[in-house]
């Protein structure tokens, strides 16, 4: 069941494309991430599946059901959006009261329930003023969960969690799913989104430049061969006889793109000493995610 689609969902700001003709879904008990640097359009496109804001062209379906006027299914969403909001002067435990009641829920224990799940608890009398940046993304994250939605839209969740934290945080994410919850998270941190989300779609200026999922991502990240030698002229023209193709970077070092020499290091060592070429460098390189996702944005502004 698709739980999230949009189709050609555009919104403009004047000339500033905001999102333009983005088309996704999201199936049922799948998290879906949403990448992209600040200012890409994540928000706005978030803005729109929670009904905040217009778009000027598209549509949007949720559960199956087209988001318009009629649309009544607000009480199965849970919606985390840029900066944790709360009433600075009440406790924890007053500002999820409130949004008890503003949710008509009917089950007391949800609150107790929430504040020990994203160990809350000790704040519960606390002013939400006087909480950490974590603290404060936490007591977001409760009120966003307190329910129990069918359905989890969460912008940026780990802002401002220690590594601790990230790693409740994406444990409950986890935890949410194999109880039959849809996840759409938007973050910028490549790395944090790959080790949770099942499908990755990036977005730039507005745009879905490439969406793939995550086995597909981490098996299109550059891998080369890194060797350095004391005569890299030498060693270039050498493995360049035996069928490889080597350039010299501007470390100084030799770089080998080839399957067979990423997979097969030993051949080149082999080869390069058989020669007299003595190695002082042989290791295998692999491109990090961060690096993915810059050379994914620039290939797309070369389009």
């Amino acid at each position: 069941m698709e739980v999230i689609r949009t189709h050609i969902l555009s919104k403009h700001y004047g000339s500033t494309h905001a999102a333009d003709k983005i088309s996704i879904h999201v199936n049922q008990g799948e998290i879906y991430g949403f990448l992209g640097l600040n200012g890409a359009g994540k928000t706005t496109l978030i803005r729109m599946l929670l009904g905040m804001i217009q778009p000027d062209q598209g549509e949007i379906f949720l559960f199956g059901q087209k988001l318009d006027n009629t649309f009544q299914r607000w009480n199965d969403i849970g919606y985390l959006v840029e900066t944790p909001h709360a009433y600075p002067n009440l406790s924890v435990l007053d500002n999820l009261r409130v949004f008890y009641k503003l949710r008509n829920l009917h089950n007391p224990k949800l609150i107790d329930i929430i504040l020990e799940k994203l160990k809350l608890e000790k704040y519960r009398h606390s002013p939400a003023k006087v909480l950490s940046l974590g603290n404060q993304q936490r007591l977001g994250l409760a009120k966003a969960l307190m329910h129990r939605p069918q359905l989890h839209i969460l912008d940026e969740p780990i802002n401002g969690l220690d590594p601790e934290g990230i790693v409740e945080v994406r444990n409950l994410l986890n935890e949410l799913t194999q109880n039959g919850s849809t996840i759409l998270l938007s973050s910028h941190i490549l790395g944090e989104i790959s080790k949770v989300a099942n499908r990755i779609g990036i977005v730039h200026e507005g745009k879905l430049i490439r969406e793939l999922d995550t086995e597909a991502l981490l098996s299109q990240l550059q891998k080369k061969l890194i060797v350095g030698t004391h005569n890299n002229t030498a060693a270039i023209k050498i493995l360049a006889d035996a069928g490889y193709h080597a350039t010299l970077a501007n470390n100084n070092l030799i770089e080998l793109s080839d399957q067979q020499a990423i997979q097969f290091p030993e051949r080149i060592s082999r080869i390069l000493v058989e020669h007299d070429i003595p190695l002082h460098l042989l290791s295998t390189f692999t491109e990090d995610l961060e690096m993915y996702f810059l050379r994914t944005i620039k290939a797309s502004k070369n389009n």
